[in-house]
């Protein structure tokens, strides 16, 4: 199976059969993911080396505005899309088969997950996956320990508690935290 079919068939929002084609592509990539990871967490990159290494990772250019404090996870990689002046902070963990954007100015705290994949309820099925993307608007915050979970859409300027799960769309200018996360209050707009 090529990438691109991958890509697809994972953005169709269908469901993966356990041992399928497209469940054996996924594992694939996932090697080649685990060996990159492993190159970037094994020792000290330049900033430089890092955003190749995050390219490679992603199968596609990352701004050199990007940055990253190591350790960094990911169990594939090329449905991660990350724009400019981003920073992931050390143990960011994110399951990127559903697709996951990242848009320009976001900043992820320590060990933060991001999850765009659940496991089928039936028991007898629960080795099938169900994917939905995450969007992360520009200028979002997301604290340290935070999770976010599949489907999940998180508004511009939005600041995410550390220790949240967020589980609903988050609106812009907002800020969400608990468990599942909540409305705690809206962001003041300056003018």
């Amino acid at each position: 199976m090529k990438l691109h079919e991958f890509l697809a068939y994972m953005d169709s929002g269908k469901e993966v059969i356990a041992n399928s084609e497209i469940h054996q592509c996924m594992h694939l990539l996932s090697q080649e993911a685990i060996r990159l990871t492993s190159e970037l967490n094994s020792r000290y990159h330049t900033a430089e080396e890092i955003v190749e290494l995050i390219g490679q990772i992603t199968g596609r250019p990352v701004d050199s505005s990007f940055a990253l404090f190591p350790p960094f996870y990911t169990d594939c990689g090329k449905n991660l899309k990350i724009g400019k002046n981003v920073f992931f902070n050390s143990g960011v963990k994110i399951q990127d088969q559903g697709g996951v954007t990242i848009e320009d100015g976001v900043l992820i705290g320590h060990n933060t997950v991001i999850a765009t994949l659940d496991h089928n309820l039936d028991p007898k099925l629960r080795g099938n996956l169900i994917p939905a993307p995450v969007h992360i608007g520009k200028n979002v915050w997301i604290g340290a320990n935070a999770t976010i979970c599949k489907g999940v859409t998180i508004g511009d300027g939005a600041v995410i508690a550390a220790g949240a799960v967020v589980v609903t769309d988050v609106p812009e200018n907002t800020i969400f935290g608990g468990v599942p996360a909540k409305l705690i209050k809206n962001i003041p707009q300056t003018s």
